[in-house]
């Protein structure tokens, strides 16, 4: 079943509609990060898509994330509860609730912008080439996996 494709203005929208309902008190159904630690873990994503802020991966890494990671994240199968997280994604100190938000929703904003056609055939920094729908299916099976995570 193919996942609903965030570069639709429609479906962006009700993925700001739940961003929107969260709140700096929300608490998670599972895991150990706050809202604000979620928020940004899920930026993250789109800081390696959008901006030159993390390093690419070495040789070595890069082989054994196309080989063993790549296929669990671009798929259509959603994440399992507290999966193990990449170095790169774990956010250990605090963050500001409404900073860390606001950047999501403009981030969101800016792959619809953008559009699908933008993203195929793209360098991702983890992954090399991915499709439309790869793109899709990492950007929106993340964000929809941490949102239910905080019961939104």
């Amino acid at each position: 079943m193919a996942l609903p494709t965030i570069f639709d203005k429609e479906v962006t929208a009700e993925l700001i509609r739940r961003i929107d309902s969260l709140t700096p008190s929300t608490q998670p159904q599972w895991g150990k990060m706050s809202v604000a630690q979620m928020l940004a873990h899920c930026n993250v994503t789109y800081e390696m898509a959008y901006e030159n802020k993390h390093p690419k991966p070495n040789f070595f890494m890069g082989l054994i994330l196309k080989a063993f990671v790549k296929k669990m994240v671009v798929n259509e199968t959603p994440y399992k509860k507290n999966v193990r997280t990449a170095p790169a994604f774990i956010i250990a100190d605090e963050r500001v609730f409404e900073e860390e938000k606001a950047r999501l929703i403009q981030y969101l904003h800016k792959t619809v912008e953008l559009g699908a056609d933008h993203f195929d055939g793209r360098e991702s920094l983890s992954f090399g080439k991915l499709s439309k729908e790869e793109w899709n299916n990492m950007f929106y099976k993340h964000l929809d996996h941490h949102l239910r995570q905080f019961g939104v």
